[in-house]
């Protein structure tokens, strides 16, 4: 990030999330419907509205992700990286179709 600086913008790909890591050898299915493909400059800012979506989201396998989530305290992640001052937990999010 400090070589980049603003020439850098992160992506997040919402589509078949399954409640375990992408680079697990055999990862469960995927636990929820596709939400979208978010993007932002603010990589905490970014991982706080996809976080957000999730716990928004009315897609019956959503529970079963944020009990994931929760009991690996994947949340401190975002809360750490902000009061490192990697990036904001803040954001507007627009919707481009």
């Amino acid at each position: 990030m400090d070589y980049f600086g603003e020439r850098i913008v992160f992506i997040n790909v919402m589509k078949n999330m399954s409640v375990d890591c992408d680079c697990c050898a055999v990862a469960e299915d995927p636990a929820i419907g596709d939400i979208g493909i978010l993007s932002s400059a603010d990589p905490v800012a970014l991982d706080q509205a996809c976080l957000d979506l999730v716990y928004a989201s009315d897609d019956p396998g959503r529970d079963h992700l944020i009990e994931r989530i929760e009991s690996r305290n994947g949340v401190h992640t975002v809360e750490a990286a902000a009061e490192l001052g990697v990036g904001s937990r803040e954001y507007d999010l627009i919707e481009i179709n």
